[in-house]
C-alpha cells in the first residue's frame, strides 16, 4: 500500500508554535537508569504511544506533533542516554541494545502491558531491536503497532553525510569536540527538505540540545550505531520481515540520508509494505511537516 502526500501543507505552519524549549523541559520528569538521570515527558489519554527520537537531537523533535498526538493517546517520550536533557556520561559504552534496555525497563516499570511505537532515525534501530526481542519472547509487554519515520532500516541503502563519516572515523573524537555551530547548521540544513526550512530559533534550539551538558564531547561515541546497524543487519531486518503487528513507514522523500532509497528497499523486503511518501520533506518529517505526519499516523491507527 502506497500513498503520496505533497508535504507542503499550509496546515503544517499552523501547528509549529506549540511552546518553547523551556516549556518542554519544565513539563518533564527525570528518572534514574544505571545511575544516570533520564529526561521524560508524558501527556494525554488513551492507549500508550511511545515516541523514539533520532540522532543527534532529542525528544524535542516531537514538539510540533505532540499536541495533536496527545488528544487521543497517552504519549510517552524520553531523551535517550547521551541525548537532550538526559545525562551524557563520557567514556560510556553507548549502544542501540543499551538504549533498548532503557526503554524496556521504563515501559515495564510503568506497568504498561501494551504500547504503540512511533520512531525516527536512531529510534528506528532501537525499535527494530525491541521487535526482535518480542519475537524471541523476551519482552514484558506487547508491541501493538509500529510506525517508522526516516531511519536507516537497511544499512545497505543508508547514505551518511560526510560529517557522520568523519565522526565515525579514528578522528571522531577531534571532530566531535571541535564541532562548530556553523558546521552543525550547514549539515542540519542539508538534511531538510525545501518546504519548511528551519528558522533561527529552531537552529538555536537544536544547537542547545546538542551542546547541553557537554554533548559535543560524546558524538563520536554515540555514532557507533552505524557499525551496529551493519553488525545486526540480519537480526533487525528480520524483525521487520517477521513482524505480526501493523506497521507503516512515513518517509520524507527529500531526505539525502534515508529517504527514497530506504522507502524503496522497505517495499522490496517487508511483506505487505505500507508506505506513505511525503514529497518535498526531508529527514525530519515530524518537524518539517507535522500535520502531514499526524494525519498519516492517525489514518494508520484507524485502519482495521
Amino acid at each position: 500500500m502506497d500513498q503520496v502526500i505533497a508535504g507542503n501543507s499550509a496546515a503544517a505552519h499552523a501547528t509549529q508554535q506549540t511552546g518553547t524549549m523551556e516549556w518542554w523541559q519544565q513539563g518533564g520528569k527525570w528518572f534514574s537508569y544505571e545511575g544516570h538521570a533520564i529526561f521524560s515527558r508524558m501527556a494525554g489519554q488513551g492507549e500508550p504511544l511511545v515516541l523514539l527520537h533520532g540522532f543527534p537531537t532529542a525528544s524535542w523533535d516531537w514538539n510540533r506533533v505532540w499536541p495533536m498526538l496527545t488528544q487521543n493517546h497517552n504519549v510517552l517520550v524520553l531523551d535517550m542516554l547521551g541525548f537532550g536533557f538526559s545525562d551524557k556520561p563520557a567514556g560510556y559504552d553507548y549502544s542501540i541494545e543499551d538504549q533498548a534496555d532503557l526503554f524496556e525497563g521504563w515501559i515495564e516499570g510503568l506497568g504498561l502491558t501494551s504500547v504503540h511505537l512511533l520512531a525516527h532515525d536512531y529510534g528506528c534501530s532501537v525499535t527494530q531491536e525491541l521487535l526482535a526481542r518480542e519475537q524471541e519472547g523476551g519482552l514484558g509487554f506487547r508491541i501493538a503497532s509500529v510506525c517508522f519515520l526516516n531511519g536507516a532500516l537497511f544499512p545497505e541503502v543508508h547514505h551518511p553525510l560526510l560529517i557522520q563519516k568523519l565522526l565515525h572515523s579514528p578522528l571522531g573524537g577531534l571532530i566531535s569536540r571541535g564541532l562548530t555551530r556553523r558546521t552543525f547548521e550547514r549539515n542540519f540544513r542539508r538534511l531538510l527538505g525545501p518546504a519548511n526550512p528551519p528558522d533561527r530559533q529552531d537552529l538555536d534550539d537544536f544547537w542547545h540540545l546538542l551542546t547541553y551538558n557537554n554533548g559535543r564531547g560524546i558524538l563520536h561515541q554515540l555514532i557507533h550505531f552505524m557499525e551496529e546497524r551493519r553488525c545486526h543487519r540480519n537480526r533487525w531486518v528480520g524483525a521487520l520481515q517477521q513482524a505480526k503487528q501493523p506497521m507503516r513507514l512515513i518517509s520524507g522523500m527529500a531526505d539525502p540520508v534515508s529517504g527514497a532509497a530506504t522507502a524503496r528497499r522497505y517495499r522490496e523486503l517487508v511483506p505487505n509494505a505500507d508506505v506513505v511518501s511525503l514529497r518535498n520533506v526531508g529527514h525530519y518529517p515530524h518537524f518539517e511537516s507535522p500535520w502531514d505526519v499526524f494525519t498519516a499516523y492517525r489514518d494508520f491507527r484507524r485502519k482495521p
